[in-house]
């Protein structure tokens, strides 16, 4: 057999050389779990309650997909269905019969959620194939003046319905966490054969990126009342817990729940604070729900926050037309307090254990007067009585 001549010898390096580069070049790409998803180090850091912005009604508007959405879509030039209706419920902001806050949703032609249908929370009705020729007589009818719309009647929804911020254009945390949290509930919705009972729909921005995933969950409380619940720092692992807890059993996840619909965001501390205290839990307001990885076995980082000057922040509008295309949406002020990036960090390192959740979490603000108001004739009775000793 003849031998390697001189010339043959080198044509090895070179392919040591380009697999070595090759390896590197695989190395050195960062991890997009690692810096954006639930890998990231300051998943779970920040408080959560209290931070959702008043409203009393949540419109959804099915529109394309998060593939395509650009990162201010309700102020983008070429999607005129969404920016219409975004200039149209601000235009009539003083006369709404509620606060509204308005989200886009996917939508795909010829399934249940169309491009132009209206989904309206809590009241639980469905407007179909909304156009730009009809924006504003749908607003004026259906949100000022809280009558059917007269070229589509409303049709009355069931189930309950779960949307996951996947708005990757306007952050990438939202961008890695939220397909993958659709992924898991699809999943865990199909083996509980819970199909057209629970509906769950990427969602674009709903304020605070740094909470990713976000998920929104509209449901039945114990009552049998709607309403909206917030939750952060979600992870693939929680999914089976707030089908299970939330929607099953009507219960709060407290250690995820950023606030609800309805709710200021004073009321949602208190409203927390009301369940500690009945559920027997020690932790004070201060330290239950800031470390939402303590309380999640799963959670072990999270997407981008922008501390320390660092952001992910997406944006494709020119920095003089970022400003006018925030004010698109329904509640500026608590959008913007939502997004702050520099909150209290949780000073505890130790893991804590969440209280179990019980049938007391579907304590509402009604229930709350009550019981105060309970309480404050007991004491009067108390000091009537006291007085009447005295006086004897």
């Amino acid at each position: 057999m003849a031998s390697p001549t001189a010339g043959d010898a080198p044509l090895a390096a070179p392919a040591a050389d380009a697999t070595d580069a090759a390896l590197a070049a695989a190395a050195a790409v960062p991890d997009p779990d690692a810096e954006f998803g639930f890998q990231r180090p300051e998943l779970g850091k920040e408080k959560l309650v209290g931070t959702v912005g008043f409203h009393e009604r949540h419109v959804f508007l099915c529109y394309k997909g998060p593939d395509v959405w650009p990162s201010h879509l309700e102020a983008a030039e070429s999607d005129r269905l969404p920016r219409l209706l975004a200039a149209a419920i601000k235009a009539r902001k003083p006369n709404l019969k509620k606060t509204i806050k308005l989200t886009i949703c996917e939508g795909e032609d010829g399934t249940e959620s169309s491009n132009g249908d209206v989904l309206i929370f809590p009241d639980m009705i469905r407007y179909k194939g909304l156009t730009h020729f009809d924006v504003d007589n749908f607003v004026e009818e259906v949100l000022v003046k809280d009558i059917d719309w007269l070229p589509g009647s409303p049709e009355p929804m069931s189930g309950s319905y779960v949307f996951v911020c996947s708005h990757g254009s306007r952050d990438k945390r939202c961008g890695v966490c939220g397909p993958a949290l659709i992924k898991r509930f699809k999943e865990e919705i199909n083996g509980l054969g819970l199909d057209g009972q629970v509906s769950v729909s990427a969602c674009s921005h709903v304020g605070g990126h740094k909470y990713a995933g976000n998920v929104i969950i509209f449901s039945s409380d114990a009552k049998g009342d709607v309403t909206g619940h917030w939750y952060g720092y979600v992870v693939p692992d929680d999914v089976p817990v707030l089908l299970h807890k939330h929607i099953e059993q009507g219960e709060i996840v407290d250690h995820l729940w950023r606030g609800q619909m309805g709710l200021s965001e004073e009321q949602q501390k208190q409203a927390l604070e009301l369940r500690s205290m009945l559920n027997g839990g020690k932790e004070s307001l201060e330290e239950t729900g800031t470390d939402g990885a303590s309380c999640n076995p799963a959670a072990a980082g999270g997407c981008c926050q922008g501390n320390g000057g660092f952001t992910c922040c997406q944006t494709d509008l020119p920095k003089e037309k970022q400003d006018k295309s925030m004010a698109a949406e329904q509640n500026p002020k608590s959008s913007e307090e939502n997004d702050k990036e520099g909150g209290a960090v949780s000073k505890k390192g130790n893991t804590k254990t969440c209280p179990m959740p019980t049938w007391f979490e579907t304590w509402e603000r009604a229930d709350t007067y009550a019981a105060l108001a309970v309480v404050a004739a007991a004491a009067a009775v108390f000091v009537s009585f006291r007085i009447y000793k005295n006086l004897n």
